[in-house]
């Protein structure tokens, strides 16, 4: 197992409870859950700034067969994922929700404004359209006209509760160093 290099955002928030192996990068306003699950075996795992991964939330970058070329996963902004929700997808946009259950295959690529809903298992090779809502117990799919409203209510929230209820990761300050080059 490797020794965990985290690096965090301005105003991120990382609860001591949680599990985070090999090299991630956690962006600025970022807040993730005890009992959340980061595991970056493969190479470094890159999560934007406003994103919001709850309790047992799993983010993987694991290694499929024994090559040494490195994978990078690069998740975008304003993303929520759920309780219980697993992903192993390399990218994933902007606006997005994993609801809780679903799951993310490594081959599957989400753009923005997705909605993977609860329960919804994905492991095809394909990149999900804008906007697109994969719901119900066939997973069946339509296109919103809207992307989901970010979260910021309840990461305005977090930020005040969770460090009253959780011991919290402290930024060093050579985190803030190295995101800003």
């Amino acid at each position: 197992m490797t020794k965990p290099s985290i690096k965090l955002g301005p105003g991120a928030l990382v609860c001591l409870d949680c599990d985070i192996q090999g090299d991630v990068t956690i962006g600025a306003r970022s807040i993730v859950h005890p009992k959340a699950r980061i595991i970056a075996d493969a190479g470094p795992i890159i999560i934007g700034e406003n994103n919001l991964i709850e309790e047992r939330a799993e983010i993987y970058n694991r290694k499929i067969d024994e090559t040494p070329n490195q994978t990078v996963v690069i998740i975008g902004n304003s993303n929520l994922f759920e309780v219980g929700c697993y992903s192993e997808a390399l990218k994933i946009g902007d606006n997005n929700i994993i609801e809780s259950k679903a799951r993310l295959g490594r081959e599957t690529e989400l753009t923005n404004g997705c909605v993977v809903g609860a329960g919804c298992s994905i492991f095809n090779r394909e990149v999900l359209q804008e906007n697109l809502i994969i719901s119900g117990s066939n997973c069946e799919r339509r296109v919103q006209f809207d992307r989901p409203q970010p979260q910021s209510l309840q990461l305005d929230f977090l930020h005040k509760m969770l460090p009253n209820y959780h011991y919290i990761r402290k930024k060093k300050e050579r985190d803030t160093q190295s995101l800003k080059n």
